[in-house]
């Protein structure tokens, strides 16, 4: 069988080639029974048919629609079937029109904005945390496994080589050292346990390339490169770029130790600590210190019968901001998962640039946003100089789980108390 486009493979009909790559070649199809355009990979022939490692290959290309067909998550290129149709292997994939991998932003010449990294390794961490809470361990994140979409999404791909760690699971996954050593944890090249903590080793990699245009453990060879991964420290990354903030520097360090117990345990540490990173890139926090802080938020009507250690904790797992008279806080339409409280001032709510309501100290807004991720329904401009705190869902899923009982329970409380005045004015005014 030579590796020349089918016309169809069973139900789906193949349009024209997309790219090849090791494990196999993607088509353009179309599937005619819900009309829309699909990717579909096709094993490669002469691996299939290779006597001493066909069998092998067979299993890895099936492994990725097992395995990734076991995900539901919007930053996991999505696994709709598979199948043998005559001598070709199939997989039928979810179609990321305009997408590329990262590879190309990994080059100092293409680098993207700080910010912009930020969000692209916080989805990664969100999705491998995902995975991984299904017993799913990657085993080659890559920049060539990540797809960047034309609306500057991302998409996780290429599962061929993952691991299922549930007891239950069809023993599909190729064990022994696999992936690409560039991208290999200490206890991948020693072939060690592999669990977690190895996709989010590769993950710091990635994130140390997507910032200085350069690799961790750059080396000529391969036994030369498996020495720096086990035994030599990268170069700080503020040494190759001075303008990258502390705190990311810190995150790369961490999610690169080669001490497992030292490193991110699970991929919503990561992205719990970008989150509030992010938040740092939008301005300056003032110059006040946390005792002010504490004394100011306990005060707040919203956060009456919380103990003083979880205040702490809301205090350390938000962001605090400051605006001055006129700044925007919130834009209608943008879209975001934040929830602000207002510790001082107040703020004008708007639509059609036409006033509806002033929130004053101790009112909240963002409940649907945070609560849905859904776009802004109005906008949110500072009235006078005003502080907010700032909370992401993210983070918020990071402090104790009291703590976390007792935000949601005023949370919701204030949301049904602005839904309630809403219908009873029948006016404009929404949560936003």
């Amino acid at each position: 069988m030579a590796d020349i486009k089918p016309e169809n493979l069973g139900k789906y009909e193949v349009v024209s080639e997309i790219d090849r790559g090791s494990m196999g070649i993607v088509y353009l199809g179309h599937d005619p029974y819900i009309d829309r355009p699909i990717a579909i990979k096709v094993a490669l022939a002469d691996a299939l048919n290779d006597p001493e490692s066909g069998e092998r290959y067979r299993k890895m290309f099936f492994n990725e629609a097992h395995t990734a067909g076991m995900l539901t998550h919007p930053n996991i290129i999505n696994i709709f079937d598979a199948g043998v149709d005559g001598e070709y292997c199939y997989i039928i994939m979810e179609y990321i029109d305009g997408g590329e991998t990262l590879k190309k932003h990994t080059r100092p010449e293409n680098l993207l904005p700080v910010d912009k990294v930020v969000e692209i390794i916080f989805k990664c961490a969100k999705a491998l945390d995902y995975a991984h809470r299904q017993g799913v361990v990657h085993r080659d994140i890559k920049p060539s496994n990540i797809l960047f979409t034309k609306d500057q999404d991302i998409k996780i791909g290429d599962f061929s080589i993952a691991h299922i760690r549930k007891v239950d699971s069809t023993a599909t996954e190729v064990m022994g050292m696999m992936g690409s050593p560039r991208y290999m944890s200490p206890e991948q090249l020693r072939e060690e346990f592999v669990g977690n903590q190895t996709d989010l080793f590769s993950l710091g990699v990635v994130m140390y390339e997507l910032l200085t245009g350069k690799h961790p453990f750059n080396a000529d060879n391969f036994s030369r490169l498996v020495n720096k991964i086990l035994n030599e420290e990268p170069v700080p990354v503020r040494n190759l770029r001075p303008d990258i903030p502390k705190v990311l520097e810190d995150i790369v360090n961490r999610a690169l130790y080669k001490d497992t117990e030292n490193r991110y345990s699970m991929g919503l540490e990561i992205a719990s600590e970008l989150s509030k990173a992010y938040d740092s890139l939008e301005g300056p926090e003032e110059d006040i210190n946390e005792e002010e802080k504490f004394a100011m938020i306990k005060g707040l009507g919203f956060f009456q019968g919380f103990p003083d250690a979880e205040i702490w904790e809301i205090i350390r797992a938000s962001t605090w901001q400051d605006y001055d008279q006129g700044e925007n806080i919130i834009v209608e339409g943008e879209l975001d998962d934040c929830f602000y409280i207002i510790v001082s001032g107040c703020v004008a709510v708007t639509k059609n640039d036409k006033t509806i309501r002033i929130l004053r100290q101790g009112d909240c807004f963002g409940e649907m946003g945070y609560l849905a991720k859904t776009k802004r329904t109005a906008s949110i401009i500072a009235d006078e100089r005003t502080a907010l705190i700032k909370i992401n869902s993210t983070v918020i899923s990071q402090v104790s789980l009291n703590c976390q009982v007792r935000f949601l329970k005023v949370f919701l409380r204030t949301l049904i108390y602005r839904l309630s005045a809403t219908t009873e004015k029948a006016s404009q005014e929404t949560p936003v």
